[in-house]
């Protein structure tokens, strides 16, 4: 077992100092408050914080990031932009996958991240054919899942029509597209894999999946399961949904699926009122992507009234415009300000700091949408921890709440110093072992998927 010390540390219960942390097979097994042990313990110096789960991933998409933003025509929007990411998507292969997810994983540890959900459709060949074997693009992501040392819930992802209303999937989604059977055969192909530390399910949308496939396939895994699924990103998707389905997207999954808590609905930025509380009863996590529902123009997500029903939350990159949790929870409280033209919208009377509310719930509920046992300092967690430099220039004579806020609304990832993942570090003084070889191996799959 070993004993840390943290000069200051995030528990349940608000910063704290001088914590004991005992660390024991990848687990937190005690956690204590007092005066200085003795010398066999190891000093953490700066602010621990458990670590934070990034519940939504498409891994590929790091590679294109940037390269959306122009438009000759005034008329660009989330529509358009999937366009240029399915002609992104038929340049990519497992070699190319690879490369491109250890380095995303790198550095998304080296950011604060302990842990990330793959949310993986891109199964098949450009035109549709399968790979032999099968599920070697999610190979490709098990193995830099491996070398980066990020947990990873893998949550393979059914894709079988275009739209709503049944039609058929276009040229370039057939990349996508699996049965329920060839997708949960591919799912069972990757369990106990190397790299993969909880197995999940992922339905893209009820766009993309009809009811009786979900039925199906949440039939057809255990009933622990995480299951993850796109709704009411967009107004055009809540319009579609009505239309076909005489309900909203997440009205539809609430009253027809059972949503519970091993749900993670993403995005969910358009809500009626009495969806937010219903998703909120549930116990359903909602995954929000703050940067990329900026970048895409989605809209705002009602976050005061969520929290104000005691909903659960997480946070994702998505497509990953940016790698940095503290980006995304300021962000997150930002479009919040500029929407009700007032501050620290997400702070409360029992926790009157913004970001470490903030910071508790999205780790405390990513860890649940992702199906594992962390999420906080406390005895029974995951030994999932991540060290904020308290001698960063930004956090200069900062106690630990106000180091908290400062280091996420100032500093961002540049504060980071150390990342435990289930009781071994995986970042240590900023650095991560792998980085080299990672950024070197990204930057050709790069050039070559850009000279194509």
């Amino acid at each position: 077992m070993q004993v840390y010390r943290a000069e200051y540390a995030l528990l349940p219960t608000g910063v704290r100092q001088n914590v004991r942390i005992h660390v024991a097979d990848r687990q937190i097994v005690g956690v204590a408050e007092g005066p200085v042990g003795d010398a066999s313990e190891i000093k953490i110096k700066g602010l621990a914080l458990p670590g934070m789960a990034n519940v939504h991933s498409h891994a590929f998409q790091r590679a294109m990031a940037g390269l959306a933003e122009w438009d000759a025509g005034g008329r660009d929007n989330f529509w358009s932009w999937r366009e240029a990411m399915y002609r992104f998507a038929e340049r990519l292969d497992p070699d190319s996958q690879l490369a491109i997810a250890r380095f995303l994983y790198v550095e998304m540890l080296k950011a604060g991240y302990t842990a990330v959900g793959e949310f993986h459709y891109l199964h098949n060949q450009p035109g549709g054919s399968a790979y032999a074997p099968a599920p070697a693009m999610m190979d490709a992501i098990a193995q830099a899942a491996n070398e980066s040392g990020i947990a990873l819930t893998l949550l393979p992802t059914l894709y079988m029509q275009g739209g709503v209303d049944g039609r058929p999937l276009s040229e370039r989604q057939r990349r996508f597209g699996k049965s329920v059977d060839e997708l949960l055969v591919m799912r069972s192909a990757m369990r106990g894999k190397p790299g993969v530390t909880q197995l999940g399910l992922a339905l893209h949308s009820l766009r993309a999946v009809p009811s009786d496939a979900i039925r199906d396939a949440i039939a057809g895994v255990e009933a622990t399961t995480p299951i993850h699924i796109h709704a009411a990103e967009q107004t055009g998707e809540v319009e579609e949904t009505v239309a076909q389905l005489n309900a909203r997207p997440v009205e539809y999954l609430l009253d027809t699926f059972g949503v519970d808590r091993r749900w993670c609905l993403v995005h969910s930025t358009h809500l009626s009122s009495g969806e937010i509380a219903r998703l909120a009863q549930s116990g359903a996590v909602a995954g929000l992507c703050p940067n990329t529902e900026a970048n895409l123009g989605d809209g705002i997500f009602p976050l005061e009234s969520f929290l104000a029903s005691n909903g659960r939350l997480a946070i994702g990159g998505d497509s990953h415009i940016g790698v940095d949790p503290a980006e995304e929870l300021k962000a997150m409280e930002y479009s919040q300000r500029l929407a009700l033209r007032r501050r620290n919208v997400a702070a409360s009377a029992p926790q009157p700091h913004t970001a470490a509310r903030l910071w508790s719930l999205a780790a405390s509920g990513g860890a649940q949408a992702l199906g594992l046992g962390a999420g906080a300092i406390a005895p029974g967690a995951r030994a999932d921890l991540v060290v904020i430099d308290t001698d960063h220039i930004s956090l200069a004579s900062r106690d630990g709440e106000q180091a908290l806020d400062s280091y996420v609304f100032v500093a961002g990832k540049g504060a980071v110093r150390d990342v435990m993942v289930g009781g071994e570090w995986a970042v240590k003084n900023g650095h991560h072992w792998q980085e080299d070889a990672a950024a070197k191996d990204y930057r050709a799959a790069v050039t070559r998927i850009l000279s194509v």
